[in-house]
């Protein structure tokens, strides 16, 4: 997050410290000084995903193809200047940083009621000025680039520590982002991603030299200077009567300046004034009302330096070569080569959760965009829940006691009605399987096409179809995948309706063979918030399937489980309208069209139907839950033309959860 106030301070104060470079002569320049090392330059992706999602809809559910192609252009203009880069993700949350974490979280879900108020009374979409990143755009986001074939690393720790000491560790070029931590950090240059103009390679550089000389500091007062600003270590609120002191000792020097510069230039101003040692931290520390904590200001500073950097300001015996490894915590898995595998692939960006599961009980998932005033639709939390309890038994079952329970794991999800003041403690619930759980060991380490089949009915089972391996086989990949989705939503959430499944299923047929520049071309007259939600909670379920494959040992290829595959929210949006408006799903699947302009697209949608219809008469039959695909209007034997009208379904008193919204 960086320190409040600061970006806006460099830029409007210090403007020696900014200065506008062009990113291919710095790799030309580093290519002679350095001709056996490529010019790297490591991006802090979750600094940066605000900057990479362009498309014009943002609240639909995101708009994945095109948002692909923007990828795909930022590297290419990378390459273009011969410049590797390294991208960084938050893989963890640290318990320092939790409090911070769901403060904005809390703070994210008045924006969302703000968003869906005014989707309600408007039916288009906010303005840019409410802008909120789509649901998952960070998960996501790790997967795209590494399909796109870059180094994509998650991290252990706080992401910016890692990025900083890849910096300077790897004599890197400079550090891509938007967070003035980097501006602390003594590591490699900084360079401002909102300022980066692709076309020429041009972008802001902050000097951190030209900074410490226009407050009169030293490059090793910055961590301290970071502190007394407050950050995500240090809260501002107990800051405030030193500021008073501090303002008040060093009268403004503009009239110009806002309260929060002010505030900078006395801090700093302090700073330079005192003698730089470790007693005169003890005795800022004395002086803030730090409570029961008097060693937050100590642990503030330390956290900002990197592997063999010292402090003066600390005692010299510390040094930050032992201080930042990633503490050995009592893992909750007891396999030692399971852990390993798994760390390996959360590092590797090649899972989703399982490590945080394994390594410490403890998950978390941001905010999505939901409407707490719709009673109908709970939380994508709470929807998934269940399939997450059956997860965490596949993880733990190594990890069972005496007897046979399983450890508690920890859930920091939101969700409207939850204050987020402590986890939720969830249960895992053992899958119901013949000869139990498999092993981690088995499904991940072993080899063989009956070992495949395992790791693909454990994965179905914890959707509760594990007796459909055969059917689903029969599917192109990523339609199976949406239809073990959409079967599970249909027998959790009671609200959904014919016409939900109806656009969800055309939505995910039509997507196939579309452009992201016909995508983009959509036009949509206006807004519905409830398919809005129905998009956010779908996105969420793609999370969820990749997190149960994961921890299933890969059944399915992660690139099948994508939305750039199965999701497109302006696409969505249209087909859950025409849906609702009455269209039948022949319609709605666009046959007309593909039938005289694309004769191999309708023979595979119309296939992929069959099939998918076959699936879910299946789960019906064997459930009891009266799905009988009423929600495709189809009979085995029919054709896609022969729909059912509404009264033939009525008449048979079928799909009481499925019938159509009146």
């Amino acid at each position: 997050m960086g320190i409040k106030g600061l970006q806006w301070f460099v830029a409007n104060t210090c403007p020696d410290a900014c200065t506008m470079v062009n990113l291919k002569e710095m790799a030309e320049k580093h290519h002679i000084s350095h001709p056996d090392s490529p010019p790297v330059i490591v991006v802090d992706a979750m600094g940066c995903i605000r900057h990479w999602y362009t498309p014009e809809s943002w609240v639909c559910g995101g708009q994945w193809q095109e948002y692909l192609a923007n990828l795909q252009d930022f590297i290419k203009a990378f390459m273009a200047a011969d410049i590797k880069l390294v991208f960084y993700f938050d893989g963890v949350v640290e318990q320092k940083k939790r409090d911070e974490w769901v403060k904005r979280r809390l703070k994210n879900n008045k924006e969302i009621a703000r968003i869906f108020q005014f989707l309600k009374s408007y039916r288009q979409q906010p303005g840019r000025g409410m802008f909120f990143i789509p649901s998952g755009l960070a998960t996501f986001t790790r997967f795209a680039l590494k399909f796109l074939g870059q180094e994509t690393i998650c991290s252990l720790q706080e992401a910016d520590y890692e990025v900083a000491s890849y910096g300077l560790q790897n004599n890197c070029m400079g550090i891509l982002g938007q967070d003035t931590d980097y501006l602390i950090y003594n590591t490699s240059p900084y360079f401002s991603v909102n300022k980066l103009c692709l076309d020429r390679m041009v972008t802001v550089m902050y000097s951190r030299e030209n900074f410490c000389h226009a407050l009169g500091l030293n490059i090793t007062d910055l961590p301290l200077f970071a502190c007394l600003l407050g950050n995500d270590i240090v809260p501002e609120d107990i800051l405030e009567g030193f500021w008073q002191k501090c303002v008040a000792s060093c009268p403004p020097k503009s009239q110009s300046y806002d309260k929060r510069a002010n505030i900078i230039l006395a801090v700093a101003s302090y700073i330079s004034r005192v003698p730089c040692s470790y007693g005169s931290l003890k005795d800022l520390e004395e002086m803030l009302p730090l409570a029961s904590d008097k060693k937050l200001l100590y642990r503030g500073v330390e956290s900002y330096l990197l592997p063999g950097q010292q402090s003066p300001w600390l005692p010299p015996s510390v040094s930050n070569s032992q201080i930042h490894l990633v503490k050995q915590e009592t893992a909750i898995c007891p396999d030692q080569e399971i852990l390993q595998l798994v760390k390996e692939q959360h590092v590797r960006a090649e899972n989703y959760m399982v490590y945080n599961v394994l390594s410490k009980g403890e998950v978390e998932c941001s905010n999505s965009l939901e409407d707490e005033l719709d009673p109908e639709l709970p939380g994508q939390a709470l929807i998934y829940r269940p399939v997450r309890q059956h997860i965490y038994s596949v993880l733990l079952e190594s990890g069972k006691d005496t007897c046979g329970a399983y450890p508690i794991v920890k859930e920091w999800f939101v969700y409207f009605g939850n204050p987020m003041e402590q986890p939720d403690l969830v249960q895992p619930i053992q899958l119901d399987i013949p000869g139990g759980t498999p092993s981690l060991r088995t499904l991940w380490l072993t080899k063989g096409p009956e070992v495949q089949t395992l790791r693909y009915s454990t994965f179905l089972a914890c959707f509760h179809l594990q007796d459909m391996v055969e059917e689903f086989q029969l599917l192109d990949a990523p339609v199976a995948a949406v239809c073990c989705l959409l079967i599970y939503l249909t027998l959790q959430v009671d609200s959904l309706s014919l016409e939900d499944l109806n656009a969800f299923v055309a939505h995910t047929l039509c997507l196939r063979g579309k452009s992201a520049a016909q995508l983009a071309g959509l036009q949509l007259p206006q807004v519905d918030s409830r398919a809005v939600q129905l998009g956010s909670l779908f996105i969420r379920g793609l999370t969820t399937l990749i997190m149960a494959s994961s921890a299933c040992g890969f059944p399915m290829n992660m690139d099948d489980l994508m939305p750039w595959k199965v999701f497109d929210g302006k696409l969505f949006q249209e087909k859950y309208q025409l849906s609702h408006r009455g269209c039948s799903l022949e319609e709605l699947l666009e046959g007309n069209k593909c039938k005289k302009e694309e004769g191999n697209v309708a023979s595979s949608k119309h296939t992929q139907l069959l099939l998918f219809h076959h699936i879910i008469v299946r789960t019906g039959d064997s459930s009891g839950e009266a799905l009988n695909l009423t929600f495709m209007g189809l009979r085995p034997n029919l054709q896609v033309e022969d729909i059912e009208t509404r009264g033939d379904i009525e008449a048979r008193g079928e799909g009481s959860n499925l019938l159509p919204s009146k």
